[in-house]
């Protein structure tokens, strides 16, 4: 079931998209050499066997794994004989190329510069740190995705309906519930998705008609992992969520790793539950331990950096660490309550002596010298604070806490505030 066209490839559309550089590229046949790198089973070795056929270029190919440099240079050899007798192209394709030694890719890059041949190289690292940097300097960089489960789903139904690659013969009436189990538990794997059809498929046994039933549970036994009841984007999902959320809030370490592990195994995009730890640790932690903030984002960087599965990891660190933090929500309160006046309220000008460009014309149409209205800069007195007022009224919105480091801010921001009610109790004639 590989792909013979652009049109079959899944997913990849951020790079495959009409428009996009990779497809200009391929369909006006203008590149030279292309490194791919991505999770296994997103269409690496794909996409190069269908820029071959797409270019109507030889199509050889080696493994990092298994090649070395005699074989190399025998490819080589051959692709030369092909171009100087035929005049025909040849695309060498290298699987895993970063488990080629230093000297090994160094072996290819002459012919590259030559036009020999033309270089795709697939990588499941990231080849900015596991390829040569000659090699590197040399090719274009595109980044493969996991396939989204809707086009696995896509790729199933065709495999189902192909009666010259696929498995039509066999008259399988699959439940939608089973293939989006299927195309949901290969965590965006095309080629583990086909694996598990094909397998439930030949071990599954006909009932009447000579038709074959793939329901949930046979799905489930193809990929031995159980179905969650968990809809991506229903009720379930926002309620998991929900539940993850307020357990943290609710300091609740044992409840927040749970409704983790549920939606990780339920197939939840880990960079939303992420996002979400990102907020609580604003909204629910907040002043009380500032360091929430750079745990999780440190999580999001760190999931991101090694991806899944051992992606989880951080996500538990930041998960345990933000649910028994100290809580604080006044910050986001705070906000709540200016945004609030804002909205509702009349807009306040901006404090004569705050402004910068107004402030001589101001002066001069008053008849005030311009010293009356200074700015007094914090730095020059003794704390770096003097009173002066930035907000016109009055006004005060933040209330801090008593719970971890906000109690320091609480007891700062009350000597503050004791000075600039004093100096406002002393009036002009003080």
């Amino acid at each position: 079931m590989r792909p013979r066209s652009l049109e079959e490839v899944a997913g990849q559309q951020h790079i495959l998209a009409p428009g996009k550089l990779l497809r200009r590229a391929i369909e006006s046949d203008r590149f030279a050499s292309l490194i791919f790198y991505g999770p296994p089973g997103t269409g690496k070795t794909t996409l190069a066997s269908v820029i071959a056929r797409t270019t109507g270029s030889r199509f050889e190919s080696l493994n990092g794994v298994e090649s070395n440099v005699a074989e190399i240079r025998a490819k080589i050899d051959q692709a030369r004989t092909w171009r100087d007798l035929r005049g025909e192209t040849t695309i060498l394709f290298i699987d895993e190329i970063h488990r080629f030694n230093k000297a090994q890719q160094d072996v290819l890059l002459p012919h590259i510069e030559r036009g020999v041949v033309r270089f795709i190289g697939a990588t499941t690292h990231n080849p900015y740190f596991h390829v040569n940097s000659p090699l590197v300097s040399r090719s274009q960089i595109f980044q493969l995705e996991p396939v989204p489960v809707d086009d696995v789903i896509t790729v199933l139904e065709r495999a189902l309906a192909d009666e010259e690659r696929g498995l039509a013969g066999y008259h399988i009436h699959a439940a939608p519930e089973a293939l989006r189990h299927l195309a949901e538990k290969s965590d965006g794997d095309v080629r583990k998705a086909l694996s598990a059809l094909e397998l439930a498929a030949l071990t599954t046994p006909a009932g009447d008609g000579d038709t074959r039933f793939l329901t949930l549970a046979v799905a489930e036994e193809s990929i031995q992992r159980k179905a969650v009841v968990y809809d991506a984007h229903g009720d379930a999902h926002h309620d998991t969520i929900s539940a993850f959320i307020k357990s943290i809030r609710g300091s609740d370490p044992d409840a927040a790793l749970y409704w983790l592990a549920k939606m990780l195994h339920a197939g939840e995009d880990p960079r939303f539950i992420s996002r979400r730890l990102v907020i609580s640790a604003s909204e629910d932690i907040g002043l009380a331990d500032s360091n929430a903030l750079r745990v999780t984002m440190d999580a999001h960087a760190a999931f991101e950096f090694i991806g899944m599965p051992e992606g989880r990891i951080p996500l538990a660190h930041a998960t345990v660490y933000l649910a028994t933090a100290p809580k604080s929500n006044t910050a986001y309160a705070a906000l709540g309550q200016a945004m609030a006046d804002v909205e509702s309220g009349r807009t306040l000008a901006v404090p004569v002596h705050l402004r910068t460009n107004t402030r001589k014309k101001i002066a001069a149409a008053s008849g005030e010298s311009e010293a009356a209205m200074e700015y007094l800069y914090a730095h020059d007195f003794e704390g770096a604070y003097i009173p002066q007022a930035y907000l016109p009224e009055g006004r005060c919105y933040y209330h801090p806490g008593d719970q971890g480091m906000e109690k320091r801010i609480k007891d700062r921001l009350d000597h503050w505030r004791s000075l600039m009610s004093r100096e406002s109790n002393a009036g002009p004639a003080d």
